[in-house]
């Protein structure tokens, strides 16, 4: 490391908070050729609900943030949540909570592993 530094110059110091804030800055565009896409969807009514729905069927992977609805409405909140969960089950999809704001979903043929093996 010492070596690169001689010859590149002085070693950059990374702000890593700022690394990772702005990886999703570059522009984005759809790849026709894809297989499947990763969609973060942020839960609010029954519209994202449905929404959650058709990309799971479609092959999609879901980030699904609940927190907004989390904390204005607990009860629609876990009748929303309930109402994916028997539709992702209807295709054999995949849930799993990643965080307390955070669900990620998955289509059929792609499963979630739940909790760590043994050491």
């Amino acid at each position: 490391m010492a070596f690169l530094e001689k010859i590149v110059g002085k070693k950059e110091e990374l702000d890593i908070e700022e690394y990772l804030n702005n990886i999703d800055v570059e522009e984005e565009s759809l790849y026709e050729d894809a297989d499947a896409y990763v969609k973060p969807i942020s839960l609010n009514s029954e519209v994202e609900k449905d929404l959650v729905l058709e990309e799971a069927k479609a092959g999609n992977i879901i980030i699904l943030n609940i927190a907004d609805l989390s904390k204005r409405n607990s009860i629609k909140l876990r009748e929303l949540i309930t109402d994916i969960k028997t539709g992702i089950s209807g295709i054999d999809g995949d849930m799993a909570r990643l965080s307390n704001d955070r669900v990620l979903i998955t289509p059929s043929r792609v499963k979630i592993v739940k909790r760590k093996e043994p050491a």
